[in-house]
């Protein structure tokens, strides 16, 4: 048991501490070499608070080791030969519904859109389908506020669309994974509504009342504390005050879970992926989250449920009663949780979940989602590494840049429309070449990048909205839209542009969110039959994994590590061998020789460069069974 006359070296050893303290750094945009310091870690944690003048105080350090002593278990070292399964072969492709296309002429994107459009999936080289909420919802949170999980939501369709959607994807030998929301349900819910209305019925223990709030805050802005009169009680929203968490310590909810995810199951999906899934289990009593904790996270509280003390139980139960009867797989969204935590969350001996999201490379350090900075690609080349070199074969890691959540990578990267196409097509080489399953958001396949929205009235998101109005307390509304601008959802929500025509052919009526004009020279018509086009490179680099089993089994080794704006790595089995090398940066590159007698398979450029990468260059080479240099 770890205490505070433990040693900093022994927290950095411990594999929540480790994540933590990473985590900690990465906020403070420090770096982790601080930590690998002999006299750094040789200090002993009761000394802390002097040493940071009272920043990492008694009460941190009591939060910290109750973390810390709250988990017993360490990842396997031992690595073995990878177990092969198909999720580890597939290409992912998320959709989100109500922008991907509209089959009604609504404005809104719906089931049978979707449909339509299944054979431009198939053509992509698309193994399984990641479809966003299609469940009944009032839709607060744009579906993730789930009303009835056995009902499509009226303006998606109807359950025989989704039935027809379904048969044409397993047709065309595609796999579709739901999402499955179960941190939380909207507060119309009949669960909820019966927990307010009859609090001595079963339901009354389904959520996690209080008589008083304590001081943690939602995502979404604002006290997590919703006060309901008919009960005379708050309720508890780590989400929009729609969003009512549920509560997984009574058994009854967790049969529930049970019972729904094999609905789905049965009806032939192929498997889920789990929002938030690591909130659900929060530490008894709800205690004060620590306020220099919430301070540098940005959110109080976090800390008592991002890795709580039942989580894993719950996900071996939940595998156990709900997926393995129908071998169904599993990727959780677990923000705050880092490697050695989504070890011992995917280890293929865990029987928990097949893999996660981490997000922390999705900012580099010492940022967050809503500042207006460029992405720095030397930081992704360094977390990437670290994944690639230590995560093990008994895990598998989810490669992405983009989802529902989150702005256009492009755009974050460099705005400059010079080096769009290339920027894109560089961030797919990477996505497709390293060793993952990669997932691809819709849209990202042609280059899309962020909207000029114009004015907070244009948007939609409700996380972007309540910020807004949280930051007008502090700033002027031109400061506060540049920062919701800079970080909003909104940017990946708008209609995907499959043509130049009237509102980007999603529709034939106006989109239910601000489009923008960018499809005249982004959409996937023109980029179809154009060899050139960003959509064209990544038909032909998923054709590239999918027919070479190096590229998704296979060893990696990276090379030029220290090489500031170069990513160079090897990618190989006992019958091939790929070379990839990257410039990460606007400038040119000078290359570190290539491997002799290597032929280039493919580039974002249209011919091979000679002693320098020009701007963000990427190059597969194949050298089967050549290491040596020229």
């Amino acid at each position: 048991m770890l205490t505070k006359n433990s040693r900093i070296k022994e927290v950095y050893a411990h594999p929540v501490g480790r994540d933590v303290l990473n985590k900690v750094l990465l906020q403070m945009g420090r770096s982790d070499r601080i930590l690998r310091s002999p006299i750094i870690g040789n200090i002993k944690l009761k000394v802390l608070p002097k040493l940071t003048k009272g920043a990492a105080d008694d009460a941190f350090l009591t939060t910290l080791l109750e973390l810390l002593n709250g988990e017993s278990d360490t990842p396997r070292t031992d690595d073995g030969e990878e177990t092969a399964s198909w999720w580890k072969e597939a290409v992912f492709y998320q959709i989100y519904p109500r922008s991907f296309k509209d089959s009604n002429g609504d404005g809104i994107g719906d089931l049978r859109g979707i449909t339509s459009k299944l054979d431009y999936l198939k053509e992509l080289g698309v193994d399984a389908i990641w479809l966003s909420p299609v469940y009944d919802s009032p839709n607060d949170d744009n579906g993730y506020d789930i009303r009835d999980y056995r009902k499509i939501m009226t303006e998606f369709g109807t359950m025989a669309d989704f039935d027809e959607l379904l048969e044409g994807i397993h047709a065309r030998g595609m796999r579709l994974i739901m999402d499955l929301v179960v941190n939380h349900t909207s507060d119309e819910h009949e669960w909820f509504k019966k927990a307010v209305e009859e609090p001595d019925s079963k339901y009354g223990d389904y959520y996690i009342f209080r008589n008083e709030p304590n001081n943690w805050t939602s995502f979404f802005s604002g006290s997590a504390w919703r006060y309901f009169e008919k009960r005379g009680q708050y309720a508890l929203h780590l989400f929009s005050k729609k969003q009512m968490d549920l509560n997984w310590e009574n058994p009854d909810v967790r049969r529930e879970v049970d019972d729904l995810v094999g609905w789905w199951l049965k009806k032939g999906v192929d498997g889920f992926r789990m929002d938030v899934v690591n909130y659900i289990s929060k530490r008894e009593g709800l205690p004060e989250g620590n306020e220099k904790i919430g301070t540098l996270i940005g959110f109080t509280g976090m800390e008592h449920y991002f890795y709580g003390p039942r989580l894993h139980e719950y996900l071996r139960e939940l595998k156990a009663h709900a997926f393995a009867p129908f071998n169904a797989f599993s990727v959780g969204e677990t923000p705050g949780v880092g490697m050695e935590m989504s070890k011992l969350l995917t280890a293929d001996y865990r029987g928990e979940l097949d893999m996660v999201f981490s997000f922390d490379q999705l900012e580099t350090p010492g940022h967050v989602r809503f500042d207006d900075y460029r992405y720095d690609l030397n930081y992704y080349k360094k977390y990437i590494t670290d994944w690639m070199e230590n995560y093990g074969t008994h895990c598998r890691m989810a490669l992405f840049y983009e989802n529902h959540d989150n702005p256009r990578m492009v755009s974050k990267v460099n705005p400059d429309p010079q080096y769009r196409t290339v920027l894109a097509k560089l961030l797919a080489a990477m996505q497709l070449t390293l060793k993952g399953t990669p997932f691809i958001f819709q849209g990202q396949e042609l280059g899309m990048v962020n909207k000029s929205f114009s004015s907070i009235t244009e948007m939609h998101d409700v996380e972007s909205l309540n910020l807004y109005d949280e930051l007008l307390k502090t700033m002027n509304e031109t400061d506060a839209f540049k920062k919701i601008l800079a970080g909003s959802r909104d940017h990946a929500r708008v209609p995907i542009q499959w043509t130049d025509a009237k509102y980007a052919g999603f529709s034939d009526a106006q989109p239910w969110i601000y489009a923008g004009d960018d499809d005249r020279l982004c959409n996937a018509a023109s980029q179809s039959v154009d060899k050139d086009s960003v959509l064209s490179f990544y038909r032909a680099l998923i054709d590239l994994r999918s027919n070479h089993e190096a590229l998704i089994y296979g060893d990696i080794r990276i090379v030029n590590k220290k090489e500031k704006d170069l990513f160079t790595y090897w990618r190989t089995d006992e019958r091939e061998t790929f070379y990839i090398e990257c410039n990460l940066g606007s400038g040119l590159k000078k290359r570190k020789g290539r491997p002799a007698g290597a032929v280039r398979v493919i580039g974002n450029y249209p011919d091979a460069p000679s002693t320098q990468l020009r701007p963000y260059e990427a190059i597969v080479w194949r050298a089967d069974g050549n290491r040596s240099w020229k």
